[in-house]
């Protein structure tokens, strides 16, 4: 069983939230993506934001914390730290997740897990709800060639992995450490051979998605990838689960591809939120750069002013009454939630026959 719901949603556990939302009530987002950092020390053929440029720009720490405050007293419960560059490039990031988790918020962090350091370990791990490592091959060779870093950084991300894991069973830490590859054409063959480092490691879990174009991506993965071909292979991963180490291998997720969407627009907006390295506030990660869908900048305009303004509102709306979803991200990172939300908007017949 996945307790992480990592292959599903978790709005069924904020039924006061959905309450208010279908209610027609202007609500806070449960959680936020934030990018800490534009630049990336790696360069994966599968990138999602390639399009953005890498751009080595950083989020003031300052406006960060206000941010973060201000996030905590509107209501917002979680915030992830990764975005279109890595974090972990970020010099204060150490002391914004203990400020995070401090205002009272959850926080994790995905990382491609090159600075996932000792430092780092020591000073977060105990602040951190999770921690996933973006980790898309089982051999150093084939890991150069799909990550793009530098020459070493896949024993250098095995070696923090090592360290991670030692330290929070030595501390007895909850956080939750995990790695996720994503499955494409030129990793097929490494994802057995990666299981089996993990659970040597001792991570908590491994999962493997889909891949999805971002419509603007440059990336050029092939499309139309047979993941219905890899039944075999989840079936091989299972003999290599363990009660100390799940294996989620995202099938629903890879079924869907074939499908499309039955909910014509986007509802799950009101209940997720970006901010950029440049401190653009986004509705949708599918749309950055694209400035109709941009509430505001926290350089220019209070975080709170920005959520509960009229710009906000208008958007929330063309979403949900307008938006084209045929046109959007396959399976993005809502598809899950807009199916719930698209069915207690639109129930079918019986519903009362429990």
């Amino acid at each position: 069983m996945d307790n992480l719901r990592i292959d599903s949603h978790k709005l069924i556990y904020h039924v006061e939230r959905v309450a208010k939302w279908k209610n027609g009530d202007l609500i806070a987002p449960i959680y936020m993506e934030i990018a800490p950092s534009g630049g990336c020390n790696h360069r994966c053929i599968f990138c999602a934001l390639d399009y953005i440029g890498y751009k080595p720009r950083f989020l003031d720490t300052g406006v960060l914390k206000t941010v973060i405050k201000d996030s905590a007293k509107y209501g917002v419960k979680s915030v992830m730290y990764a975005g279109e560059g890595e974090p972990l490039l970020h010099k204060d990031i150490v002391d914004i997740i203990g400020f995070t988790k401090h205002s009272g918020l959850d926080v994790s962090i995905t990382t491609n897990g090159v600075f996932l350091n000792g430092m780092v370990i020591k000073n977060c791990l105990k602040d951190l709800s999770w921690v996933r490592v973006s980790f898309n091959a089982g051999s150093p060779e084939a890991y150069q060639k799909i990550h793009r870093g530098r020459k070493g950084d896949f024993e250098k991300v095995i070696s923090n992995l090592e360290q991670a894991v030692s330290f929070k069973k030595k501390n007895k830490l909850s956080c939750v450490i995990g790695a996720q590859m994503l499955l494409i054409p030129e990793n097929t063959g490494e994802v057995i051979k990666l299981a089996r480092i993990l659970k040597k490691i001792g991570v908590d879990y491994f999962t493997v998605k889909p891949f999805s174009k971002h419509p603007m991506s440059y990336c050029n993965i092939k499309k139309g990838f047979d993941y219905g071909k890899f039944a075999g292979l989840e079936k091989s991963l299972g003999k290599l689960a363990a009660k100390d180490f799940r294996i989620i291998f995202r099938s629903h997720t890879m079924e869907k591809l074939k499908e499309g969407r039955f909910y014509r627009h986007c509802l799950g907006l009101p209940f997720w939120a970006y901010i950029s390295a440049e401190g653009d506030v986004y509705a949708c990660s599918a749309y950055l750069g694209n400035k109709k869908f941009m509430y505001g900048n926290v350089y220019k305009n209070k975080f709170l002013d920005i959520m509960k303004g009229k710009r906000r509102q208008a958007i929330l709306k063309m979403a949900a009454t307008e938006l084209d979803t045929s046109k959007c991200r396959e399976v993005c990172r809502l598809d899950e939630i807009n199916r719930y939300l698209w069915e207690l908007k639109n129930p079918g017949p019986h519903v009362n026959f429990i």
